[in-house]
C-alpha cells in the first residue's frame, strides 16, 4: 500500500496548510457577466466549495442570471472542499469577509452552530422545501438540496458491480475503488456515517482498514476523486445516487451506474447560511432567495444532488438516479457528540494500516 501511504501523507498534509495557512487556499472570483458593476454598486461575497466555482458547476451559469436581475455583484471565493471552506470560515471568526457560505452539509451542522458565525433567515421560500430537510430550526443553515451516497461503478470495466459494502472488501477490488478523506470532504464524512451506521461504533474501522487495502487512493475531495474515475484510474468511486444523471445529459451514457445497497444508505443536506458580520444581509437574503427558486435545477444536476425545493422539474435524467428504500436517518445531536472521537479514531486506524 505504498500508493495509499503516499496518498494519505499528502492529504494530512494539505490540510494542515488549509487550516493554519489561509493564505494558500485557492480562491476563485467571477466578473459580472454584462461588465464591471456601476460605481457604488452592491456586492455580496460568497464563499463555496469547489463544486459550484468549477468549470462544471452550476456558478458559471447561476452567478452572471443572478447578477443581470438584480445588479449585485457576487464575489466568489472557492475554499477547497467543503470541511476545507467551513474549517476556513470559524479560522476567519468575526474577520471572516464572506456574506453567505453555501454547500455545509447537515453533518457539519455543529460546527456551524458553534461558531456563532451565522445568523437567522427564515426564507420565504422554505414553505417549499419539506420539513424533513429543515435540520436547522432557527434557520441558520437553509437547504438548498440533497443527496444519498452511494458506491458508481464503470460498467464497461473488467470488475463485476458490488452487490453491498461488505464486497467491496474483496480482494477482487484491489486497486479498482477511490475513497475520500472524511476529515477534507463532506462525501467522505458521508461514507464515515455510512459505515458507523450499517457497522456500528464496533465495526466501522474494520470496513475502512478491509476497504482501505483495495483502495487505489483516499482523494482530498469528491472533485479530485470522481476526476480520477472518469479518467479511468479505478471503475469504482464513492459519490452519490445522482452522479449518473450528469453523464446522462451531458454524454448520452448510462455507463456510471449508483449501486444500491440492501443495507441502507446515509443521505445529505446541502445548505447556505448568511454570516452574523455581514452588511449586505439584505442582499444575501436576495441570492439565498435566487438559490431556492431558479437556481434549484441547475444547482442540482451540476452538484449531482436532489433539489431541496418540492416544486423543482426534473429533467427525465433523474430516472437514472435511484433513491434507496432504506436511508438512514442519524441524530444531528449524536453526531455532534461524536464526530471529532469517530474522525481522530480514522485517523488512527489508517495511519497504522
Amino acid at each position: 500500500m505504498d500508493t495509499f501511504y503516499l496518498e494519505g501523507f499528502r492529504n494530512m498534509k494539505k490540510h494542515i496548510i488549509v487550516l493554519v495557512m489561509l493564505v494558500l487556499s485557492c480562491s476563485l472570483v467571477f466578473a459580472q457577466a454584462a461588465g464591471e458593476s456601476t460605481e457604488g454598486g452592491k456586492e455580496i461575497t460568497l464563499y463555496c466549495y469547489d463544486t459550484f466555482s468549477s468549470e462544471w458547476g452550476s456558478g458559471p451559469t447561476l452567478i452572471p442570471l443572478f447578477e443581470e436581475e438584480t445588479g449585485i455583484k457576487v464575489n466568489v471565493v472557492s475554499s477547497g472542499d467543503a470541511v476545507e471552506m467551513l474549517s476556513r470560515a470559524i479560522m476567519e471568526g468575526e474577520d471572516c469577509p464572506a456574506d453567505l457560505i453555501m454547500g455545509i452539509s447537515d453533518d457539519q451542522a455543529s460546527a456551524a452552530y458553534e461558531s456563532g458565525l451565522f445568523t437567522s433567515y427564515e426564507s420565504p421560500l422554505l414553505e417549499k422545501v419539506d420539513d424533513s430537510l429543515e435540520f436547522d430550526g432557527e434557520h441558520r443553515l437553509i437547504p438548498f438540496d440533497y443527496g444519498v451516497f452511494a458506491f458508481v461503478w464503470d460498467s464497461e470495466s473488467d470488475v463485476p458491480a458490488p452487490q453491498s459494502l461488505d464486497d467491496l472488501k474483496d480482494p477482487i477490488y484491489k486497486d479498482k475503488i477511490i475513497l475520500i478523506d472524511p476529515r477534507t470532504s463532506s462525501v467522505g464524512l458521508g461514507l464515515l456515517m455510512w459505515t458507523i451506521e450499517v457497522y456500528g461504533e464496533d465495526g466501522y474501522l474494520d470496513w475502512w482498514r478491509a476497504v482501505g487495502q483495495n483502495a487505489l487512493t483516499i482523494a482530498d475531495g469528491w472533485s479530485s476523486a470522481y476526476g480520477l474515475f472518469t479518467e479511468g484510474e479505478a471503475p469504482i468511486v464513492i459519490s452519490y445516487t445522482t452522479s449518473p444523471v450528469y453523464h446522462v445529459l451531458n454524454e448520452d451514457t448510462t455507463r456510471y451506474q449508483a449501486l444500491v445497497f440492501p443495507e441502507g444508505h446515509h443521505k445529505t443536506i446541502e445548505s447556505i447560511g448568511i454570516l452574523a458580520s455581514s452588511d449586505n444581509k439584505e442582499e444575501a437574503q436576495a441570492f439565498v432567495d435566487f438559490i431556492l427558486s431558479e437556481g434549484q435545477v441547475d444547482t442540482a444536476i451540476a452538484n449531482s444532488m436532489y433539489p431541496a425545493n418540492g416544486e423543482t422539474v426534473l429533467p427525465e435524467a433523474y430516472d437514472y438516479a435511484p433513491l434507496p428504500e432504506k436511508i438512514f436517518d442519524t441524530d444531528p445531536a449524536y453526531v455532534a457528540a461524536n464526530i471529532d472521537r469517530w474522525t481522530e479514531e480514522w485517523t488512527q486506524a489508517m495511519i497504522n494500516l
